[in-house]
């Protein structure tokens, strides 16, 4: 049963917050700037109203679980400091006698009161509103990047997975006898996942090749482990408990297992929108979405400023459109235009390569050019090369690998004429000027992660993902909003 939202304290001892709890402490601000009747109104719902037990007010439950995003705390350290912390208890709207709750509860709560709430738009929205309500929102600018956060389990990826198998082989061989290690193959370690499985296969056969080595039992428990990694191929190498969480690249040869969180910020630092996606997602592919969160927000948007993964031909056409201007430069890979199929392979501008859409990304790429183009530079070709050994098995195969194919490739037409507008926009200086605004969101994810916890996933799956971005980001912004009120 859900009791009445607010209940005045009643205690001889209240006077006592007056003389522990600061003025400036940011615990008391964010008590007086918010009015967290917003979050009851939300999650009655999810109450029952006349019977059962009472129930923990869903304010204080909330606030718990804002507690845990600004000091970046489990759920049973961040109880246990609120026996004994007064400016927790304060913010709790708790007397400084009263019990605090079983930690236990904080997980009841995500589970059974938080599901079907949007609840990252519902927090954005009230923190940007407040924001405007404030008068600290003075630019019609907002810079769109997005953050990775990896998965809470399994965060290895298949390159390190192999290499531990690899390892854990080695060592069963060199406990038999350490002279074996001339007849290992020479090891790899230029982060390449390729290199990596080709290293392995020659270890089985070297091994293979030594059969009493082969059939001592620890010996040949590890190979039967390597090999059926091997031949499980990527997608089985990336499964673990977190299902949701997918692998993502930063750059060809490092990649990470978890998810993405595309955000939109304003150049005072607020975050005006964001979404949650597994790791593999494009990040140009959120700019629509992330505009139009912003402007539902009350956020007016004459500027879009990004990196190049966001200058793809459908968000030129979507800012002209709108009548905004877009301040990310042209990368000419990724101005590919209607080309066949185009949408099953997406451009990843860290790695320079195209990923498929099962999530392969390509392993080498070549530059052609016809003859008859040969003077005036227009007309190049760009063909990016998959490996056909996963094209084989892969789920998406009909209709994209030709069934005993050699190679597999995606070709794009690079011509000079194209996106000429945005490519003059380039060379003003308001182009320039804007464009320097970027870092500020770079700044950004790096508060999220190294002083939030944002780096790692704090529970599985993309609705775990959703609660804890949504906390998160609301915490950041009222700091934000704090500090610029002064």
């Amino acid at each position: 049963m859900l009791q009445n939202q607010k209940k005045m304290i009643l205690s001889p001892y209240i006077s006592l917050y007056d003389v522990i709890v600061p003025k400036d402490n940011i615990l008391r601000k964010i008590n007086e700037l918010v009015d967290f009747s917003f979050v009851y109104e939300e999650l009655k719902s999810k109450y029952c109203l006349e019977n059962g037990r009472s129930a923990i007010n869903p304010i204080r439950m909330f606030k718990y679980l804002m507690l845990k995003a600004i000091y970046d705390l489990s759920d049973v350290d961040i109880v246990e400091r609120s026996k004994y912390d007064m400016s927790f208890k304060f913010f709790l709207d708790m007397a400084p006698e009263d019990p605090v709750i079983e930690p236990s509860s904080l997980t009841k709560f995500r589970k059974l009161r938080l599901q079907d709430v949007n609840l990252l738009d519902m927090l954005i929205e009230k923190t940007v509103g407040l924001a405007i309500e404030n008068g600290v929102i003075k630019s019609k600018s907002i810079i769109v990047d997005s953050t990775h956060t990896k998965a809470r389990y399994n965060q290895k990826t298949p390159r390190e997975v192999l290499m531990n198998y690899s390892k854990n082989l080695r060592k069963a061989v060199y406990n038999i006898d350490e002279n074996l290690k001339n007849i290992m193959p020479p090891k790899v370690n230029n982060g390449i996942l390729e290199d990596e499985i080709e290293y392995c296969k020659k270890l089985i056969k070297a091994l293979k090749s030594n059969e009493a080595l082969s059939n001592y039992p620890a010996v040949k428990e590890k190979i039967n482990i390597l090999e059926e990694t091997i031949e499980d191929d990527l997608e089985k190498l990336a499964l673990s408990k977190d299902e949701d969480a997918k692998i993502g690249h930063k750059t060809y040869d490092t990649s990470f297992f978890g998810y993405k969180t595309h955000i939109a910020m304003t150049e005072e630092r607020i975050i005006t929108a964001a979404t949650v996606t597994s790791g593999e997602k494009h990040d140009g592919k959120q700019l629509r979405e992330l505009v139009e969160k912003s402007i539902a927000g009350g956020i007016e948007v004459e500027n879009i400023i990004g990196d190049a993964a966001y200058s793809e031909k459908e968000n030129l056409e979507y800012a002209k459109e709108e009548n905004i201007k877009l301040i990310a430069k042209l990368n000419k890979t990724i101005t590919h235009g209607s080309k066949l199929k185009s949408h099953d392979f997406e451009y990843n501008k860290d790695a320079d390569r195209y990923v498929c859409k099962a999530g392969h990304m390509s392993i080498k790429k070549t530059s052609t050019r016809p003859k008859k183009h040969a003077k005036d530079g227009q007309g190049t070709v760009e063909s990016y090369f998959f490996d056909v050994e996963k094209c084989k098995h892969c789920p998406y195969k009909n209709g994209c690998y030709k069934e005993g194919a050699k190679t597999k490739s995606y070709s794009v037409s690079i011509k000079t004429n194209t996106h000429q507008e945005q490519m003059n926009f380039q060379e003003d200086d308001y182009f320039k000027e804007k464009s320097k605004h970027r870092y500020k969101i770079e700044a950004k994810n790096s508060e999220l992660k190294h002083r939030h916890g944002y780096d790692v996933a704090s529970s599985s799956g993309l609705l775990g993902m959703h609660l804890q971005g949504a906390v998160t980001i609301f915490v950041v912004n009222m700091k934000r909003i704090i500090k610029l009120l002064g």
